[in-house]
C-alpha cells in the first residue's frame, strides 16, 4: 500500500516521465511521511525519537521548499496547491 502511493505522488509531481527525484516529489514525499508521523504521535504521544525524525523532515521539506520558491516560482505555486500545504 506504500509503494502505491509513493508511486501515486511521484505520477503526480513528476516535471517528466523518467523523473524520480526533483524537488517537488522530494518534497511530495516528505509530506506523506510528516502526515505518516502525525498519525502516529496520535497513539504514541511519548515517542521522542521519532520526534527527532519528524523535525529533520520538517526542516528538509522547509528548505527545499525555500529552494523552489527561489529558483521556480511556478512549480512551487504548483506544488503547494497540490499538496494543500499554506493556507
Amino acid at each position: 500500500m506504500m509503494k502505491q502511493k509513493k508511486k501515486d505522488i511521484i505520477k503526480s509531481l513528476a516535471i517528466n516521465s523518467k523523473d524520480v527525484g526533483s524537488a517537488e516529489i522530494q518534497i511530495g514525499l516528505l509530506s506523506q511521511k510528516i502526515e505518516r508521523l502525525a498519525e502516529h504521535f496520535k497513539k504514541f504521544k511519548k515517542d521522542k525519537h521519532s520526534t527527532i525524525g519528524l523535525n529533520k523532515s520538517v526542516n528538509r521539506r522547509k528548505k527545499l521548499l525555500s529552494y523552489l520558491k527561489k529558483n521556480n516560482i511556478d512549480s512551487y505555486n504548483q506544488v503547494i496547491k497540490k499538496l494543500n500545504l499554506r493556507k
